[in-house]
């Protein structure tokens, strides 16, 4: 038999290690590094690598510096490997020697052969050094924790006594959760048909369309995904549609909709025919939503628009309900895209407060009398929440926050104004805030 040209988990690594170079030195998103680099029969164990090193590279980088008398000198696919190999070490259950033998091997699939002994030696070093070494820099709770120290020092001044937890959450695994369409089977149907295909799951008591599974799978082995009956979607994200409350006959807007997963869930939701515009800054983002709506069996008006224009949507009458899921620096969804950690700084959040006070001024110019609007982010940023809704209620007298009857989030914290779910706290979900504004049409 015809000897491996590499051993074992070599191409893996090296897979993994082009992954977190385009993360970490290119400023590339880890979905599309991995749609770039994590293909092939080793997908899965690319995708595991690269994304925990990316969890873990803020911890993992500073502990490797120490073995080296010139990081930065080093050639990227090599600094890039060294953190895939040292999360292999620190965080997998691979025996060691294992790693920094498909280390070795891997450096030359990267073709970066001179690097092979440094790799080995600095390796070697970090397996017999580790504990002493993260004893001393874990003294440090941004390392500690892998967040950059401009985070952590701002989420302690907004939320003291629930930093911790917070920091916890971004570090954990998020559940795969799911959204049911109730129009065509029932949440206690649908986890039938889970457990006959062997797939364990939970009802979420506090969402009537709300599943998270024990263990994540494929969507491909969900019974009717392909057909639109069930949609992956954490539960926070599923609390719009309960905040906006549809109703059918209504005009609604879908504000900043790609990629459709809450376009899709309002429709749901309404129970009957509603007119729903849904809008998004580009044809390619907008192309996201038709794939989604095509998958659900649901149609929707589609058009490019940016509401922070003033003449956005001006042929438009007023809508009877607006959702605006702002962009923002997604502070809350860490869990699922670790890469935040790496490609969000501080100065990002003063110009997402712009831009989102912008759009929200511009939606809510939109809305009807009576009408709501329910402003989302999924960040755990007050500069992006509650300061940019006091911002455009400071200077729209006619419009009021409103808190809707629906079944409360557990853990949900009000704030001033608005309401603030936390990432892993007690309700599950990923970080979301909302605030709910109506248009009084008084103008006190």
């Amino acid at each position: 038999m015809a000897r491996t040209p590499w051993a074992p988990g070599a191409a893996a690594l090296a897979a993994a290690a082009q992954v977190v170079e385009a993360v970490a030195e290119q400023g590339r998103s880890l979905d599309a590094a991995l749609e770039e680099f994590g293909q092939g029969s080793e997908r899965s164990a690319v995708r595991a690598i690269a994304t925990g090193t990316v969890r873990w590279y803020l911890r993992l980088t500073p502990a490797l510096a120490r073995l080296l008398a010139r990081p930065r000198d080093l050639a990227t696919p090599v600094r890039a490997l060294l953190a895939c190999a040292a999360h292999q070490v620190e965080y997998s259950r691979n025996a060691p020697e294992v790693t920094v033998h498909a280390a070795v091997d891997a450096v030359r699939v990267l073709r970066q052969p001179r690097a092979a002994g440094l790799v080995n030696a600095v390796l070697r070093r970090f397996v017999r050094e580790r504990v002493s070494i993260f004893a001393a820099l874990d003294a440090e709770l941004a390392v500690r924790t892998a967040h950059p120290g401009w985070l952590v020092d701002l989420l302690g001044r907004q939320w003291p006594d629930a930093r911790a937890s917070i920091l916890a959450g971004d570090n954990g695994h998020p559940p795969l959760t799911l959204r049911v369409d109730l129009t065509r089977t029932s949440v206690a149907g649908y986890r039938r048909r889970l457990e006959a295909a062997g797939i364990g799951s939970e009802e979420i008591q506090w969402l009537d369309s709300g599943i998270t599974l024990d263990r994540p799978c494929p969507v491909s082995e969900l019974p009717g995904f392909s057909d639109g009956e069930v949609s992956v979607q954490d539960a926070g994200a599923q609390w719009a549609a309960a905040l906006l409350a549809v109703r059918p006959g209504q005009r609604v807007l879908d504000a900043c909709a790609a990629p459709g997963g809450k376009t899709g869930h309002l429709l749901e939701a309404a129970v009957g025919a509603v007119d729903l515009l849904a809008v998004d800054v580009s044809a390619e983002r907008l192309a996201l939503v038709e794939d989604n709506l095509q998958r659900l069996g649901r149609t929707a008006r589609l058009a490019i628009a940016d509401l922070t224009q003033p003449d956005a949507l001006a042929g438009e009458a007023p809508f009877d309900r607006i959702l605006v899921d702002a962009p923002c620096s997604s502070t809350g969804v860490i869990r699922r895209h670790p890469d935040i950690k790496l490609l969000r700084r501080a100065s990002d959040i003063g110009a997402f407060a712009d831009t989102q006070i912008r759009i929200l001024r511009g939606a809510a110019a939109r809305l009807a009398p009576g009408g709501r609007l329910v402003y989302g982010t999924c960040s755990v940023l007050a500069a992006e929440n509650e300061a940019v809704v006091r911002a455009v209620l400071n200077e729209a007298p006619h419009l009021r926050t409103v808190v809707p009857e629906v079944s409360p989030a557990p853990g949900a914290l009000p704030r001033d104004p608005g309401v603030q779910l936390l990432p892993g706290a007690e309700a599950g979900t990923d970080g979301f805030y909302y605030a709910c504004l109506e248009n009084t049409t008084t103008g006190t």
